[in-house]
C-alpha cells in the first residue's frame, strides 16, 4: 500500500503535515566536481581530495551548500510535493529561508524530510506553496540545511 499524497484539490488539508521522506541520495565526489565545474565554485574545500584530508577541519572534501540545497527538486518530486495528476505546472518560486548547519562530506547520504507550511489560493487557479525542508545526513544528528522552500502551482482546467 502507498502512503497518501496530496492532490491539487486537497493540499489545504496538508498544512502542517508531513508530506514525506525521500529515499537517501549519495553525495559523492564526482557529483562535487560536477557541481564546482557546473558554477565555478573551484573552492579546494570542495575539490581538492588530498589538501582536505590534510587542512580541512571535515579531514575530508565537503559538497557545496548551493549542491546540497539543489538536491531538494528531485527529492520534491519523489516525495509527491508536486501532485502528479491535477496540475499543468509546477515553478520554483523561491526561498524564504535557508540555513546551512552542517557541512555534508564527500560520500555521505542525505534525505529530505517535507512538511506543507502554507498554502495561498492566488488568482487563474494557482496555489503558492510553502515548503518546510530538513536535509538530514545519514547517521548525523543535525541536518544538513533547513529550508522554505516555495513554488507555485497552476491546477488542471475543470471540464
Amino acid at each position: 500500500m502507498t502512503n497518501p499524497v496530496p492532490t491539487f484539490a486537497t493540499l489545504a488539508g496538508w498544512i502542517g503535515k508531513e508530506i514525506g521522506m525521500s529515499s537517501w541520495v549519495t553525495v559523492d565526489q564526482q557529483r562535487i566536481n560536477a557541481f564546482a565545474e557546473c558554477t565555478n565554485d573551484k573552492q579546494w574545500i570542495h575539490i581538492d581530495v588530498e589538501r582536505a584530508k590534510k587542512e580541512s577541519p571535515f579531514g575530508t572534501t565537503i559538497a557545496h551548500g548551493y549542491l546540497t540545497l539543489s538536491l531538494l527538486a528531485d527529492m520534491s518530486y519523489e516525495i509527491g510535493i508536486v501532485p502528479k495528476e491535477d496540475i499543468v505546472a509546477a515553478f520554483n518560486y523561491g526561498l524564504d529561508k535557508v540555513r546551512f548547519i552542517t557541512p555534508v562530506k564527500s560520500g555521505a547520504r542525505v534525505r529530505t524530510r517535507a512538511t506543507l507550511a502554507e498554502v495561498t489560493e492566488q488568482a487563474g487557479g494557482r496555489k503558492l506553496l510553502k515548503v518546510n525542508h530538513s536535509v538530514e545526513i545519514e547517521g548525523v544528528s543535525k541536518p544538513a540545511l533547513i529550508a522554505e522552500t516555495l513554488a507555485v502551482l497552476v491546477g488542471r482546467p475543470q471540464a
